[in-house]
């Protein structure tokens, strides 16, 4: 994405700030263990306005100020410390490679902001996220208040930044789509990868591995999330990670993994036969979800309230259970009581974007918001059976499935797959399974 993208989001945000100042730092580098440290990943909604990516760094917003409105806290160029811990923008960088419009080091940040704070009404920041750099935020504002007899004035109100941001990221733009698209090109390319490679007596872990492969090769910069490679039934764990157990002759697979692509996330699932082939019970489970899925992706479009998808899986979900007799009574009683949530814990989707489970709010006050165009959510109901299950004949233990793909909303009344390439149905599945 070039510059222009990230000026447009500053520039659409202190419309909306008025006379106050955001001040938005990134995230801090965390310790792995001893002296290694993880991956550092910059914090979201500094990256959505920056897209700098080096740590001990702040953004600072000011609409109005004579010298630029863009202020930019980050590390000075240090030949020395480059050498060990690789390149850095610097002061120049910032201002020619990512748009400042003045640059300072961030270890002046506590003689130089408080000057930024003087006379701006408000302040907006990311509430809570960060309590340090929120502590330093209260010194520099005392800093102003002991300006008050040369007639300076600090700021009276602390906004949170995501009342303003969020909503502006949940909205995609078209720079953005694109990387949601690249993001589930690689991923399922990923997929594909892991169902060809697939077969009794391999490890979880050796699936997984196949997955990282394609992220990296892709062009991925990480995963989006740690991926789930689930065998059996570790299937009907719905946040499985350990990815160690063997893989077992006439078990299903359920994998949900995605690829991050400049910094926005894939969210993909698909479950699959070890061998490549369902069992008839496993067959008749996956039909279900399958339809279940499409029947919330039919009602997926513009002016569609939230709830709607998941309300559409829910019944032909509960119908299944019925049909299946894992489930006992009426299709108004199940839905009634409630009981297919034994089976089926979780909703139907969430927003996807920077974040795997991106901001925005489902609901506006008490009312579950319409879909809009723009908007990128994922549609991934499921069922899952647990062994030992009281009622539940034994042919269906250990059965877990779940079917998961990322849309965008769009004009009028369509909707667009970002996933669509990964196979789905029974007969694709194990079409590409058998090469």
């Amino acid at each position: 994405m070039n510059k222009d993208v990230f000026a447009t989001r500053r520039h659409n945000l202190m419309k909306h700030i008025g006379e106050g100042i955001a001040i938005i730092p990134t995230a801090p580098v965390c310790t792995r263990n001893r002296d290694v440290e993880y991956p550092y990943r910059a914090d979201s909604d500094f990256a959505y306005l920056t897209h700098f990516p080096e740590p001990e760094a702040v953004a600072v917003l000011a609409p109005g100020r004579p010298q630029g409105e863009f202020i930019m806290f980050c590390r000075e160029k240090d030949p020395e410390k480059e050498t060990w811990d690789g390149r850095r923008a610097g002061l120049e960088g910032a201002c020619n490679d990512y748009g400042a419009d003045d640059a300072f080091p961030i270890d002046d940040i506590d003689d130089i902001l408080p000057g930024l704070l003087e006379n701006r009404p408000e302040v907006h920041v990311p509430m809570g996220r960060y309590p340090d750099f929120n502590d330093r935020l209260m010194g520099w504002v005392s800093t102003v208040q002991k300006k008050a007899r040369a007639g300076v004035h600090a700021p009276k109100r602390f906004v949170d930044l995501s009342e303003i941001l969020y909503e502006l990221r949940l909205i995609k733009q078209t720079p953005e789509l694109r990387a949601l698209k690249k993001a589930c090109t690689i991923s399922a390319k990923a997929h594909k990868r892991a169902m060809r490679a697939c077969k009794p007596g391999l490890h979880e872990y050796q699936i997984e591995a196949e997955l990282n492969y394609e992220f990296r090769h892709g062009g991925g910069q990480a995963v989006a999330y740690p991926p789930i490679v689930a065998g059996g039934a570790n299937a009907c764990i719905l946040h499985y990670t350990e990815n160690s157990d063997p893989l077992n002759d006439g078990d299903l697979l359920l994998i949900d993994a995605g690829v991050e692509y400049d910094y926005y996330a894939a969210d993909i699932t698909r479950t699959f036969p070890v061998n490549g082939k369902y069992s008839a019970e496993q067959k008749e489970l996956y039909q279900v979800v399958l339809a279940a899925q499409q029947a919330a992706i039919d009602v997926t479009r513009p002016g569609t309230l939230w709830n709607e998808p998941h309300d559409a899986a829910v019944v032909v979900l509960a119908q299944g259970l019925l049909d299946a007799r894992i489930l006992k009574g009426s299709l108004d009683g199940v839905l009634e009581s409630g009981s297919y949530k034994r089976f089926y814990m979780h909703r139907t989707g969430h927003w996807l974007g920077m974040d795997v489970h991106d901001v925005g709010e489902y609901k506006i006050e008490d009312t579950w918001r319409q879909l809009e165009p723009g908007m990128v959510m994922t549609v991934e109901p499921g069922l899952y059976i647990p062994g030992n299950s009281i009622g539940v004949h034994p042919r269906w233990w250990n059965i877990g499935i779940r079917i998961e793909d990322d849309v965008v909303i769009k004009k009028k009344t369509d909707v667009e797959i970002l996933s669509s390439a990964t196979p789905k149905t029974v007969e694709d599945i194990e079409q590409w399974m058998a090469g």
